[in-house]
């Protein structure tokens, strides 16, 4: 790629250059391979996006190297921020209110992952500075990969809903506290008012812009029509605002997007259909951000010997949420069988949790690229596998409207 980078000038003096074509070629590729998966198959385009992004960073044919910045980190921050924002705008308050066990189905099953990651790390004897950042993600799962993985197979119902409403539940913790945590990795023990300040700022800024954009696009959708081409372009644009704004400012713009749509929903409970409105362009943000993820993740400097402690994470973290959400689902109006699959279908990890790596390597160099050693391979594998589970949990809860092979049968696409 270093050969091409030089002869490309010479041959011809494009306005865009080369890395416009080595976008373009991966994002066509990404939708190709996405399409043929779930065309042949019927697995999730996803799937595509991710193994594209994987090959990409493993040969060297990107112009994006990890850690993550510039134009690359804003993409995935913009991504993230747009499928957060339709899972927030999922979430209906009352429901917690008729149904608090499902706040406690929540609560149990991050607390439960955390301890569960946290002690099987101290059992292989990882640095005791690396302990709690590791443990926090291995408690968040991808409400994109999820949200994705239930379009593309057209799955509703009671487990569909909980699995998605769980991980955006447990992505608001780990966002609010990730972000804090990333500021103090690695320091010396800071007084009351040292942690305060940051603590406050990351979570004001998060909360006022979240605030903000919600009323923004609340009174969008009052002016104008929700099946215009014009409101899909002025709440997209609004999102981009915020995004921009929350990530200058000292906030996480994810966090943002995912407040904002949570107050929406509250104050416009009328349902929506979030990717209509937001139209191709949110398609365009999702691949890409899905090939960026892959990508970064596959530049990690791959351990053999590590494989051995991320299988164990991935045990201890897939055990700790079945039985919390088995044990606390009790009451929560849920079965056994259900709350069985949604914790299969909560295996995923993608874009927050390498925002989290990248926020960690930023402020703290040394830690952070120790983390993301052992991070990044996790959060490809569970990408890639994730997906497959939860596609899995969700045709097994018989929610999808179709098994795998019928997709080659009718030849067409999910929406």
């Amino acid at each position: 790629m270093n050969d091409l980078m030089q002869f490309w000038p010479a041959w011809i003096q494009p306005s865009a250059g080369l890395p416009t074509v080595q976008w373009a070629v991966l994002l066509a590729l990404a939708a190709a391979a996405g399409h043929m998966l779930q065309r042949r198959l019927g697995l999730p385009k996803v799937l595509g996006y991710s193994i594209v992004g994987a090959l990409a960073g493993f040969t060297g044919f990107t112009t994006t190297h990890w850690p993550l910045e510039g134009i690359g980190l804003f993409m995935v921050e913009l991504g993230l921020s747009v499928l957060l924002f339709e899972a927030g705008g999922r979430l209906t308050l009352r429901w917690f209110r008729h149904n608090p066990m499902l706040l406690v189905q929540s609560l149990a099953e991050s607390a439960l992952t955390f301890a569960a990651v946290y002690g099987v790390l101290q059992l292989f004897e990882v640095d005791a500075e690396l302990l709690a950042p590791l443990s926090l993600l291995a408690v968040t799962t991808s409400p994109a990969v999820l949200m994705r993985v239930a379009a593309d197979i057209r799955s509703s119902g009671p487990v569909t809903d909980r699995a998605i409403t769980l991980a955006a539940l447990n992505t608001l913790y780990v966002l609010a506290l990730g972000g804090v945590m990333a500021r103090f990795l690695g320091r010396p023990a800071a007084s009351l008012t040292d942690a305060f300040v940051p603590v406050v700022l990351l979570l004001s800024i998060s909360v006022l812009l979240g605030a903000v954009l919600a009323l923004a696009l609340r009174g969008t959708l009052r002016l104008m029509s929700p099946t215009s081409e014009n409101t899909s372009v002025t709440l997209l644009a609004l999102v981009v605002a915020c995004t921009t704004l929350a990530a200058n400012f000292g906030g996480s713009a994810p966090l943002a997007a995912l407040l904002a749509g949570i107050l929406l929903k509250a104050l416009h409970p009328r349902p929506w259909s979030w990717p209509r409105q937001f139209g191709t362009a949110s398609s365009i943000l999702t691949i890409l951000m899905f090939v960026l993820v892959s990508m970064a993740a596959a530049q990690a400097e791959w351990n053999l010997t590590a494989f051995s402690l991320i299988a164990a994470v991935v045990l201890a973290r897939t055990l700790a949420k079945t039985l919390a959400i088995g044990v606390a689902g009790i009451g929560s109006g849920a079965s056994l069988y259900q709350a069985f699959w949604t914790a299969c279908a909560m295996w995923p990890m993608s874009a927050v949790a390498l925002l989290l790596v990248s926020q960690f390597t930023l402020f703290t160099p040394e830690f952070g690229n120790q983390i993301a050693a052992l991070a990044l391979p996790l959060i490809l594998l569970m990408e890639v596998l994730g997906a497959l589970m939860s596609t899995m949990a969700l045709q097994r809860s018989g929610e999808a409207a179709f098994p795998l092979v019928s997709a080659t049968a009718t030849g067409g696409d999910a929406p």
